[in-house]
């Protein structure tokens, strides 16, 4: 990669703990598939904020949902036989979430109860879902990662509209992870984790796509997991293999680089705080919540009803 001005590096600070309440160090099927059999407490992503400032995260192998407050004080929500992933709300009051094992499932954040919205599609059930994003106009774009790689490039993207139906729009990812929008709506953003790389597919104006390529490349053990889009139209991708967060300008140019410990997994992000000016990132292996200011604010990530 030839750079003509060098990325500015940042370390990010730690913002909370999971509370060695909720730490129970142990083997998780989960674990001894994704994990190489690790012994841990816990593996954090998903993050997003409601509008009073919480910070919702999932733990992916226990199967919970916790809710941080502005302060850093954690609370569980919810405990299910799942493995919870990625999150968005689609109501004030309802969280939607990629399950890996379930489909898609709605959490009510008020009562701590679930609900399953599309668990399988024809029949079928899917790879393992990961992350989502919604548009302006209430359509729901998803994973669908299973155990999908270099060794088997059939990961999948999918589209739910408002009325249900739901079209596919890749079937040829490897490892297809975070997904975010660009500002103008026109191109989706998806994380081929597995690749290495992050790719970039025109949306076109009668619904279909064309022309999906690459448009970032990184290097590594573990390549780009979740997106996140600010204002400015910088895309932040976090880079669990190089514990970095990426902030790319629109030439996939890293303008920036936030660092997390060296050897730990940086798996998603989300803006927060005032003004959403700050960038709130999950390292999966401590079980911590880490931050940075942004000169940019992120871009709203809720369904419109929301």
């Amino acid at each position: 990669m030839f750079l003509l001005n060098p990325p500015v590096v940042r370390t990010l600070e730690t913002f909370t703990a999971l509370p060695g309440k909720f730490r129970q160090a142990r083997r998780t099927l989960w674990g001894d598939a994704n994990q190489g059999g690790r012994v841990s407490d816990s593996f954090l992503e998903g993050p997003v904020f409601d509008a009073q400032g919480n910070l919702y995260v999932t733990d992916i192998p226990f199967g919970r949902v916790f809710r941080i407050d502005p302060q850093g004080e954690w609370e569980l929500l919810a405990q299910w036989d799942g493995e919870p992933n990625g999150m968005k709300f689609m109501s004030p009051t309802e969280l939607l979430i990629t399950d890996y094992l379930n489909g898609l499932m709605v959490l009510d954040v008020t009562r701590g109860t679930l609900r399953p919205l599309l668990p399988r599609r024809n029949t079928e059930s899917f790879k393992g879902l990961n992350d989502l994003c919604y548009d302006r106009s209430g359509h729901l774009y998803f994973t669908d990662q299973g155990q999908t790689g270099l060794h088997d490039p059939s990961g999948r993207v999918y589209r739910l509209a408002p009325s249900g139906r739901l079209d596919l729009l890749l079937s040829n990812v490897p490892s297809p992870n975070g997904i975010v929008l660009s500002p103008d709506e026109k191109f989706l953003f998806v994380a081929a984790t597995r690749g290495n790389s992050v790719w970039r597919m025109p949306l076109l104006g009668d619904g279909g796509v064309a022309k999906a390529g690459q448009f970032f490349t990184s290097y590594g053990p573990s390549g780009p997991d979740g997106l996140a889009m600010d204002e400015a139209g910088q895309l932040i991708v976090a880079n669990p293999g190089l514990a970095y967060v990426w902030v790319l300008n629109g030439r996939a140019e890293p303008v920036e680089v936030l660092r997390g410990p060296s050897g730990h997994s940086l798996t998603n992000v989300a803006f927060g705080g005032p003004e959403r000016r700050r960038l709130f990132v999950t390292d999966s292996t401590a079980g911590e919540i880490l931050w940075a200011p942004m000169a940019h604010a992120g871009l709203p990530v809720t369904h419109p009803a929301g």
